[in-house]
């Protein structure tokens, strides 16, 4: 019998860096110039002009091609999806998004605050979500490192 669990996830972190650093990175082909569980991320080749994919490659052989659904650079937030998968997923989909705001008062004035949710189908089980859960705090780690570096 599998465990009851919550579908989606939700990871934050401010980053000590000002939203234009933070930004800088925030596009699917750049995720490998700052997640160090990336080996690569390139544009597919062969996709149609209006649709925006990018395979991820990732240290542990898996391969993910990732299409972006939506994209706005005045309300700093990225949305994409998981379209292929090689080991293939254990669950149908995931809906991803990447939001940040600037801090613009108090003590970490000049800093970014960064969310990164994901919205699993139904089958996504508790390994899947505490997975991506991981994943994103990692990455979210890593995009810090890099956006401070500026």
């Amino acid at each position: 019998m599998s465990i009851p669990t919550s579908t989606s996830v939700v990871e934050s972190a401010v980053i000590r860096a000002p939203l234009s650093n933070v930004w800088h990175y925030i596009k699917l082909q750049n995720f490998s110039d700052f997640w160090s569980s990336l080996k690569s991320s390139q544009h597919v080749k062969g996709t149609s002009d209006e649709t925006d994919v990018v395979q991820w490659s990732f240290k542990d052989g898996v391969q993910l091609e990732v299409k972006q659904e939506e994209h706005s650079t005045i309300n700093h937030y990225i949305t994409y999806s998981v379209i292929t998968a090689k080991p293939e997923l254990t669950y149908s989909s995931v809906l991803s998004t990447i939001r940040c705001y600037p801090i613009t008062s108090g003590e970490l004035e000049g800093s970014t605050y960064v969310e990164w949710t994901g919205n699993f189908s139904s089958d996504a089980d508790a390994g899947v979500i505490q997975d991506a859960k991981f994943k994103r705090r990692d990455a979210l780690a890593d995009l810090a490192k890099a956006a401070t570096k500026k």
